[in-house]
C-alpha cells in the first residue's frame, strides 16, 4: 500500500486545500466548545436564586448569579440588577433583549464558517474528481496497446482521493456545525426562560 503522502501528492493541489480546510474546522470546533463549554451550567444555583428572589432574599439572590459564570447567570443577574433598581419594565426588557441578542451572536460566531466548510469540501473533491477523470483520460488518449486498461484504472482511483477527502473533511464539520448550533438555542431558551421566571415572581410579588 503506499504512503499516505504519495497519496497526498496524488491527489494534487484541492487535497492539501482540504488539508487546509480540515486544519480550520478543528480549530473552530475546539474554539466553540471552549466558549459553549460551561454556558448552560449553574442550573441548581439558578433554581436556588430564584427560590431566594421570591421568598424576598434579594440580595442573597442577586450575590449567587453574580458569581456565576454562565451567560445564562449574566443574563440574569442584570435583570435582577435592574429590577433591584427599580428601573421601568420596557426599559428592562429592551435592555435584556440587546444583551441576550449580543451573546448568542457571539456564541453562535464561526458557526457559518463550519457550515460553509461542509457545503464546499464535497464540491471540491468533486472538482478534483472530475479533473482527474479529464486527466486520466488525456493520458489514456496517448498511451497505446494493452497498458490502457491499467492506465484507465490508475488514473480513476487518483482521481476519486479528492472526492473521498472532501467527504471525509465535510462529515465532520455537517455534524459539529448542527450538533454546537443546537447547543446555541439551548443557551437562548435557557436565558429565556430563567428571565422570564423572574419577571413571573416578581410580577406575583407586585399584586401579592
Amino acid at each position: 500500500m503506499e504512503g499516505l503522502l504519495s497519496l497526498l501528492i496524488r491527489g494534487g493541489p484541492i487535497v492539501w486545500l482540504l488539508i487546509a480546510l480540515s486544519l480550520v474546522t478543528v480549530a473552530l470546533i475546539l474554539v466553540k466548545l471552549a466558549d459553549l463549554g460551561g454556558a448552560l451550567g449553574g442550573g441548581a444555583m439558578r433554581e436556588t436564586a430564584l427560590s431566594d428572589w421570591a421568598a424576598g432574599r434579594r440580595d442573597a439572590a442577586m450575590t449567587a448569579v453574580a458569581a456565576g459564570r454562565s451567560p445564562v447567570d449574566a443574563l440574569l443577574a442584570a435583570a435582577m440588577k435592574g429590577l433591584a433598581e427599580g428601573r421601568s419594565r420596557t426599559a428592562l426588557d429592551e435592555e435584556l433583549e440587546w444583551r441576550g441578542n449580543a451573546v448568542l451572536d457571539r456564541l453562535g460566531r464561526h458557526l457559518r464558517t463550519l457550515e460553509l466548510v461542509a457545503m464546499i469540501s464535497p464540491l471540491l473533491g468533486l472538482l478534483g474528481t472530475v479533473l482527474g477523470m479529464i486527466r486520466a483520460f488525456q493520458e489514456l488518449a496517448l498511451a497505446e496497446g494493452a497498458a490502457n486498461a491499467a492506465l484507465l484504472a490508475g488514473g480513476i482511483w487518483t482521481a476519486l482521493l479528492t472526492t473521498a477527502a472532501g467527504l471525509i473533511v465535510a462529515i465532520p464539520a455537517a455534524i459539529s456545525a448542527s450538533l454546537l448550533s443546537a447547543r446555541v438555542d439551548r443557551v437562548g431558551t435557557a436565558m429565556e426562560v430563567s428571565v422570564g421566571r423572574l419577571m413571573s415572581v416578581e410580577a406575583n410579588g407586585e399584586t401579592g
